[in-house]
């Protein structure tokens, strides 16, 4: 008789320090907190699965990542694939590019999952669509490995020492209309068959994935709070994050009352080949971004005439067509990104009365009436729904 698996339960304990991350929050009495963060454990426990279960770095294969069944913090824009890799080995991603705006790719030490700080990320490096070639059928054929293959000509991205795993975005401008890229990725040196796993490799793996949630909340919680800490409330924060070089992210902790409304203002690069801006909650979830207006981009905001982009954030609909939709939140993070910019503007936050916002716009701002809302509404969840999100 082979070796006896624990009670379920004794697996599970780290869930509870993944609870204990409540004291993290900014109000950690508040019983709608305790709530979430009961959700948001159980939410990452199934992500967790991907991350010990799926796939392996001999036999690699595609897990969904921070999509809206994790929401971590998912750009609305992104779809997000990762796959599990070895620095030592060989890979090769091919298939259709698709019609996306961007095809990015980032390895990098570090499954989302398995680490508690940004810090200890590293071994990053990005390679997008502007880097390797794409056939007039839409193929591409890309090879991972630490060294270029000898007599390999073909697009090669290098992996740096220690890296164990790679992303892949497909980002989208119009989600109405981009069509999603399908890849495949293989390792290319000779490995065993994936075999069966053994009690003993199940016990350990599903104590890995009970400590997902709790490496989850530790992480962004500190983000959220790092930039809180660094800048306060209502004031964008510039930081880069590892694995990609192209792309700067604003964030700021946000909060307003009732009555108030927040404008968010920029000047616009001359030449920005993809921004966006998206809502999180106090938990560094995505607010929800199907149903509601929680996100804008390029294709669904509209600049003023003076040049300049004017985001309004309020609880209630102001009628003004680049309202950013809380979902009930008054408080959580924005998070902006430009990418492959010309310039890099830092974006102000204004907070005014929520009857005077008029006064505090220019005359012209596109506004929408409550009937051509509900039009882009229906708009928005057809688009969101024809795009791969698990």
């Amino acid at each position: 008789m082979g070796p006896s698996i624990e009670p379920l339960a004794s697996y599970l304990a780290p869930l509870e320090e993944a609870a204990a991350e409540l004291a993290n929050t900014w109000h950690p009495e508040d019983p709608a907190y305790r709530a979430e963060v009961c959700r948001q454990a159980l939410m990452n426990l199934s992500y967790g699965y991907f991350v010990h279960f799926n796939a392996d770095a001999e036999h690699p294969d595609w897990s969904p990542l921070y999509n809206p069944v994790f929401l971590c913090q998912p750009n609305p824009d992104d779809i997000y694939l990762f796959s599990p890799l070895r620095d030592d080995l060989t890979y090769r991603v091919s298939g259709d590019r698709g019609t996306v705006s961007k095809l990015i790719f980032v390895t990098q030490r570090g499954i989302p999952g398995t680490l508690e700080t940004v810090g200890e990320y590293g071994a990053a490096s990005s390679f997008d669509d502007s880097d390797f070639t794409v056939g007039p059928d839409g193929r591409i054929d890309i090879v991972f490995s630490a060294v270029r293959p000898e007599g390999y000509e073909g697009d090669w991205s290098q992996l740096k020492s220690g890296a164990d795993c790679i992303f892949v975005r497909y980002r989208m401008i119009d989600w109405s209309c981009e069509v999603d890229p399908q890849l495949t990725i293989e390792c290319l040196d000779e490995v065993p068959m994936k075999p069966r796993l053994s009690p003993e490799a199940i016990a350990a793996r599903l104590g890995r994935q009970a400590a997902v949630p709790r490496n989850q909340n530790r992480l962004f919680y500190t983000m959220q709070n790092q930039i809180l800490e660094a800048v306060g409330q209502n004031r964008i924060h510039p930081v880069r994050l590892p694995g990609l070089d192209k792309q700067l992210y604003w964030p700021a902790v946000f909060s307003f009352g009732e009555d108030e409304a927040l404008i968010v203002e920029t000047e616009m690069p001359a030449v920005a080949r993809y921004w966006n801006i998206q809502l999180n909650d106090p938990l560094f979830n995505a607010v929800e971004y199907v149903y509601r207006q929680s996100s804008l981009n390029g294709s669904t905001a509209i600049i003023d005439g003076d040049g300049r982009l004017r985001i309004v954030i309020a609880l209630t609909d102001p009628g003004v067509h680049n309202w950013l939709d809380p979902a009930g939140y008054t408080e959580g993070t924005l998070y902006g990104r430009w990418y492959d910019c010309s310039s890099l503007p830092i974006p102000t936050i204004t907070t005014v009365k929520l009857a005077d916002l008029k006064a505090h716009l220019p005359p012209g701002t596109a506004t929408v009436s409550p009937a051509e809302r509900e039009q882009a509404l229906r708009s928005r969840v057809r688009a969101a729904q024809r795009r791969r999100r698990w």
